[in-house]
């Protein structure tokens, strides 16, 4: 048993017999009142809550022997265990699967348990009682969690344009490539490389000289010619009055006759090699076919120029007024048309950013066949292009204003959030918690978002601030610059 059981110097005696132990057990386990009273006792002190252990009584239970005066506390009853130890010493008796337990001089039994138990208390000290015994104290409900700053702002109510929009390119309305019809030196370049020509404007001169050359000689032909049909004209006029007396053979009239009908051919054909020659004449003088901007010029003065050079000498592009074409999806068909029916369609050109307004125009024409691979349409939009800010060749975000959705609600994009079962809104009641509401959005457009269902006019929503949010979460309005608008989290890093 001495083995078994260490001495009680860790409950704080000192060299204490397990008897002793065991009656400081029961003491605890004697009931409530006397439980109350050790847990009272451990907040004095763990030397005035084992002199309370050892002088209180358990009606029952025998006292411990007070030491002997000038015996040092402990020795008297550790010489009486040990040599009372034939007399009284505990029984230990094991069953299977049964505790063992001790009979003591009082009668009293303990398991080993039990003991082991008593061992592992006085090992802890009298904090493990209060914790075991103290009784349930109320706890205080925990503070309400501070508002959470967001941006609110409110469901505005008006009218909103039903827009189409799309990516467009700009073309040119009209757009040439100034080559030459005639092989020949290129003489002078009469125009500025980007300056705005007209019509008839003259761009190059050829060497004219080989072809006033041929027109010329066009032009002889065609005299040798005529006065060969008058002389045969002037033979003819001669021999009528002669074949009418007999001096002149039928035969000799009508061979006049038909001599004066080829000459006249020839004459035809001198007439047209003529306007051939002026026609290559005209051709050595490059000129503007319409209205537009020249380009960089592709061929230099002093060299030859020939018809079948790729870029030519300059190309010319109309860009006042200009056209974009503008791709949108083939089932806008129905609506593009039903607009085009009640009158012209407002287009207003963006830059490639959507903020930018570049020029304002009129939709002019749906291309009479859709894409089916692709399954979008072309459609084409002019514009005055005033201020040239449109370029033939650059990208466009082109808007079609088709219809005016009246009294419609509006609220910023960035209120309206993604969740699992589709798009919602916090809506801040008159409590100051946010509700979630589901919203069905018509259209968005320049940060902003029809809500065709889901809010009604005069609601506040938050439009910045969502992350830290659920439902019944309390706000409190702030300016944006307070509110942060995402988290670690929402922003692909660890928090």
């Amino acid at each position: 048993m001495r083995k078994w059981f260490p001495k009680a110097s860790a409950f704080g005696g000192s060299g204490q017999s397990p008897a002793l132990l065991a009656r400081r057990l029961e003491v605890v386990h004697a009931g409530p009142a006397w439980a109350d009273e050790a847990c009272a006792l451990a907040f004095r002190g763990r030397t005035a809550f084992l002199a309370s252990m050892q002088t209180t009584m358990v009606p029952g239970v025998p006292g411990p022997t007070p030491p002997l005066q000038g015996t040092p506390a402990g020795t008297e009853q550790d010489g009486a265990a040990r040599t009372g130890s034939a007399a009284e010493a505990p029984q230990v008796r094991r069953e299977a699967g049964a505790p063992v337990r001790r009979s003591g001089p009082g009668g009293r039994r303990i398991t080993r348990l039990a003991v082991g138990a008593a061992l592992s208390l006085a090992g802890l000290g009298a904090t493990a009682l209060l914790v075991v015994h103290v009784r349930d104290a109320a706890v205080p409900a925990p503070p309400p969690a501070p508002a959470v700053p967001v941006v609110a702002v409110p469901v505005q109510q008006r009218d909103v344009p039903i827009v189409l929009g799309g990516l467009g390119t700009v073309q040119a309305l009209n757009a040439a490539t100034i080559r030459s019809q005639v092989t020949g030196m290129l003489q002078s370049v009469d125009f500025v490389e980007g300056q705005q020509v007209h019509r008839g404007d003259t761009l190059a001169r050829i060497d004219p000289r080989p072809f006033q050359a041929r027109l010329t000689q066009a032009e002889a032909q065609l005299g040798h010619d005529q006065a060969q049909i008058a002389n045969v004209q002037l033979n003819l006029g001669r021999n009528l009055p002669l074949l009418s007396r007999g001096f002149a053979t039928a035969q000799q009239v009508a061979d006049q006759q038909s001599q004066i009908t080829q000459l006249q051919a020839t004459a035809q054909s001198d007439q047209a090699a003529i306007d051939d020659a002026r026609t290559q004449l005209g051709y050595a003088t490059l000129v503007a076919p319409f209205d537009g901007i020249t380009g960089v010029r592709g061929i230099d003065v002093g060299n030859i120029i020939h018809p079948a050079d790729s870029g030519g000498l300059v190309s010319v592009a109309q860009v006042q007024p200009i056209a974009v074409m503008v791709t949108l999806p083939s089932a806008a068909i129905p609506q593009v048309q039903d607009a085009l029916a009640r009158g012209a369609v407002p287009a207003v050109a963006y830059d490639q950013s959507g903020t930018g307004v570049l020029d304002i125009g009129q939709l002019l024409v749906v291309n009479n066949q859709a894409d089916p691979q692709s399954g979008t349409v072309q459609l084409k939009a002019l514009f005055p292009n005033l201020a040239r800010r449109l370029w033939p060749g650059t990208f466009v975000n082109v808007e079609l204003t088709t219809s005016v959705a009246k009294a419609a609600l509006v609220v910023p994009t960035d209120a309206v959030q993604q969740g699992v079962d589709g798009e919602f809104v916090f809506v801040i009641g008159a409590d100051h918690t946010v509700a979630l509401s589901p919203v069905q959005v018509g259209q968005r457009l320049r940060g902003e978002a029809m809500i065709a269902k889901g809010l009604s006019a005069g609601q506040s929503v938050v439009a910045q601030g969502q992350y830290r949010l659920a439902a019944g979460t309390a706000v409190v309005a702030a300016d944006p610059g307070q509110v942060a608008n995402s988290s670690t989290a929402t922003s692909g890093m660890l928090p």
